[in-house]
């Protein structure tokens, strides 16, 4: 049944918490407080589709390790570790397109992490949201 399957869940659920973040975090961003709204809107939307291929490539991998999709539903150390390590793999692509390709650039507001120098609001969405869109999808998968 689709409604047991993880990954349908986890892609929602990273969908919809990615872009929160993304918006949430537009203004760390140079040139999105000059950006028409809906240019800002389908920016952060189109980060938020990469972070769900991301999020769903961290939770393959970590299945891969676990031997089973359902892994999540005891967080083994192992599987937890690849999981939330694959995600994390996400400040190399942050420190490649803010400072080797210039892509996007932060504002003032940015907290910068050494020794690469990428944003810590971006560090910080791959060790919340990853954990919490496998908890939702746990609890929704549990009620069927």
């Amino acid at each position: 049944m689709l409604l047991r399957m993880p990954e349908p869940w986890l892609a929602f659920f990273s969908l919809l918490l990615h872009f929160a973040w993304e918006m949430l975090q537009a203004p760390t961003y140079a040139g999105m407080a000059e950006m028409q709204h809906w240019n800002g809107v389908t920016l952060c939307l189109e980060a938020a589709f990469g972070d769900v291929g991301f999020a769903l490539t961290a939770f393959w991998l970590a299945s891969f390790a676990a031997r089973s999709r359902f892994w999540f539903q005891a967080w083994p150390l192992f599987p937890a570790i690849v999981y939330m390590a694959t995600g994390l793999l996400t400040v190399g692509f942050e420190y490649y397109y803010t400072e080797v390709s210039l892509r996007w650039t932060y504002t003032d507001l940015m907290p910068r992490v050494p020794p690469l120098g990428t944003g810590l609001s971006p560090l910080m969405q791959w060790i919340v949201i990853p954990p919490l869109a496998l908890w939702l999808t746990r609890r929704q998968i549990q009620a069927y």
